[in-house]
């Protein structure tokens, strides 16, 4: 049984925007299902979306937000009325990775996990045998990275700290990985940001030995 009640407004995480857009357009029928679904979500289907959300409905609509990418002015455009939206009105956003959403959307609306076509990028690093040598070689090998692949190997740092290493990150290195999505958000140079959450496991290590 779900936590939550998939019928309200909440987070889909899937790599198959389209995919999943159809899905839910059959899975939620006959009410009505408006979507906005693009390669990239700018401030003109965020407005969109907002004015469509606002014409009156006496019964459920479904504004369905799906993209590979959302930017930061859209996502802030969005927030009013993801907090407070009219009567009748459900929004459901689609997004390949959390990291890809700001921090204060998905406080606003639960996530789910949709359907995921492709593994977890794979890494190397044992987390919590982890040293400046394999700090070093990881940025090496990620040096030319850009922003939104450094999006995902943040979230496969995550995964393999949490899933594959089975650790129990402290409310340092989980302050990190949020911090972190923040900053690559806000284009911040992935080397440094990845030195910033790497460096917080041998912190935990010492403190631990």
């Amino acid at each position: 049984m779900s936590a939550y009640d998939a019928t309200k407004s909440h987070i889909i995480i899937s790599s198959n925007i389209e995919e999943e857009y159809e899905r839910l357009k059959e899975s939620l029928f006959p009410a009505r299902v408006v979507g906005f679904v693009n390669e990239k979500f700018l401030i003109e289907d965020a407005k969109a979306a907002i004015a469509e959300a606002y014409i009156s409905e006496s019964e459920t609509k479904y504004i369905i937000l799906g993209s590979y990418e959302f930017n930061t002015v859209s996502q802030n455009a969005l927030l009013k009325v993801l907090e407070e939206p009219p009567r009748n009105i459900e929004f459901i956003i689609i997004s390949p990775t959390k990291s890809g959403l700001l921090p204060t959307v998905r406080s606003r609306l639960p996530v789910r996990k949709g359907h995921l076509t492709h593994e977890v990028v794979p890494l190397e690093l044992t987390l919590a045998k982890l040293g400046y040598k394999e700090i070093f070689g990881f940025l090496k090998e990620h040096a030319r990275i850009q922003r939104v692949e450094a999006q995902s190997l943040l979230e496969a740092l995550y995964y393999r700290a949490t899933v594959v290493d089975k650790l129990i990150l402290s409310a340092r290195q989980l302050e990190n990985f949020d911090k972190a999505y923040r900053l690559l958000e806000l284009n911040a140079r992935p080397q440094s940001v990845f030195t910033m959450v790497l460096m917080g496991f041998v912190s935990e290590a010492k403190n631990a030995g």
